[in-house]
């Protein structure tokens, strides 16, 4: 089955009682790649619809017997995500004004060309599409405490592979991501799945004033320096079969630095104001937003820990080069934001996420999250000035078509056979799309 049949999960169904106009409209959308049922009645449609529940349905209003009116209606009972699509008669207004009331997607009045048939069962396609991920992601994320890794683009897919090949082993890590990226999700990922019994430790190095950094990250004895009345046991010795997460760890003072690498290679700690080395177990995983291969050149981190800590480095994408997973990841927050304010969660559609993907997102996640936020509390996302460019739907579609084209690409380094593959369609067809599109295949092989 092409990509198409697979986003929207089912045929479109086409119900016309003149065969002459079932026949050139069933054909229109074959030719357009996608999967129809013709029926000459809206009781043989309603029938089926158990039987293979349709991606979207377009239906002539006035047919015998059941109207295509009575369809949409009774569909509307039975399913209200499925979008139905009435063809009026020319100049019909009131019917069109009806059909709108009744909940229909859109109306097509007759005459009409096939382009124009093709744009507006895509864009309902599109739409029953995100409505069932939306609804898939809502049950599976429903239960889970904390945040998981969100996303099909190639990047996040990476980090993904990445996480499950290192959880299990030992090895230190290196987080490497603009600001809102989801570093800590990340962190919290990888020990989730490492088997640690200990504690996630989490310490952000840019928070902590240089004059307490020591105390807070080794701990002391009492009366170590003044004011120390009582032992403290620091956050690596508290992290002790578990996972320390050191964030921003680019603001950690340079004389701490040289004491962090010698834990990192012997394994032990001594608290301030002890004599005591005590062995620790615990895995460092170091996030940065900061280039530290440079920012130790010019000195101001230490090459020796730099070159320490970059055994394993994950690359965090940000949100702008992972478009598609703006979807998923806008139904998570919207969901988390229900439940902290108590509020039921907006619904948003096509042209909503049109819109968030033509956002250049500099505070990448964690702003979505934010927009999310706003959009449950009722007073918008924040983004109102962001206007979507006055381009066709059909021209909307073909640039998402595009990007997931480039997508595809780009993961298997211009081996079209495979990028094929990936996207489910044919080779002659992936070809015609490429020079449909003007992409180059030899442009993602480098």
């Amino acid at each position: 089955m092409n990509t198409e049949s697979n986003l929207a999960h089912g045929p479109v169904y086409l119900v016309e009682d003149d065969e002459v106009v079932m026949r050139a409209c069933a054909q229109a959308l074959r030719l357009a790649d996608i999967d129809v049922r013709a029926f000459r009645s809206a009781e043989q449609a309603l029938a089926a619809l158990d039987e293979e529940p349709p991606a979207a349905v377009v239906s002539d209003v006035r047919m015998p017997g059941m109207s295509g009116l009575d369809l949409l209606g009774a569909i509307w009972r039975r399913d209200r995500e499925i979008p139905v699509i009435l063809i009026t008669g020319h100049g019909d207004v009131s019917m069109a004004v009806e059909a709108m009331r009744a909940h229909a997607y859109d109306f097509i009045e007759k005459p009409f060309n096939s382009a124009r048939l093709v744009d507006v069962v895509r864009r309902a396609r599109e739409r029953r599409a995100l409505l069932r991920e939306n609804r898939a992601l809502r049950e599976q994320l429903g239960n889970l405490r904390e945040m998981p890794l969100i996303g099909a683009s190639e990047g996040i897919q990476r980090v993904a592979r990445t996480i499950d090949s290192l959880a299990a082993t030992d090895v230190d890590v290196l987080i490497h991501g603009e600001t809102g990226t989801g570093k800590e999700v990340v962190a919290h990922a990888l020990h989730t799945r490492s088997g640690r019994t200990g504690p996630f430790v989490a310490l952000n190095c840019g928070a902590l004033p240089e004059s307490v950094f020591e105390s807070e990250i080794f701990g002391h004895e009492t009366g170590a320096f003044t004011g120390a009345d009582r032992r403290r046991i620091g956050k690596i010795e508290h992290a002790t079969d578990g996972t320390l997460f050191l964030d921003e760890i680019e603001s950690m003072p340079l004389a701490l630095q040289v004491k962090l690498l010698r834990v990192l290679q012997e394994r032990r700690i001594e608290r301030l104001g002890s004599n005591v080395s005590l062995p620790v177990n615990c895995r460092l995983v170091a996030a940065t937003k900061a280039d530290l291969k440079r920012l130790s050149e010019q000195g101001g981190f230490r090459a020796d820990l730099y070159y320490r800590l970059n055994v394993v480095t994950i690359e965090l994408p940000p949100l702008r080069q992972r478009l598609n997973d703006i979807g998923p990841l806008m139904t998570y927050f919207l969901l988390q934001a229900s439940r902290r304010f108590n509020r039921e969660a907006p619904a948003w559609d096509e042209q909503d996420l049109f819109r968030w993907q033509h956002h250049d997102w500099p505070g990448n996640v964690r702003e979505l999250k934010a927009v999310a936020e706003r959009l449950c509390l009722g007073v918008g996302d924040g983004l109102a000035g962001l206007a979507a460019p006055a381009v066709s739907l059909a021209a909307r579609l073909e640039n998402y078509e595009r990007g997931l084209i480039r997508e595809a690409l780009r993961a298997v380094r211009g081996n079209v056979a495979e990028a094929a593959e990936r996207l489910h369609l044919p080779r002659k067809t992936l070809y015609d799309k490429l020079a449909r599109h003007g992409l180059d295949p030899d442009a993602f092989r480098g």
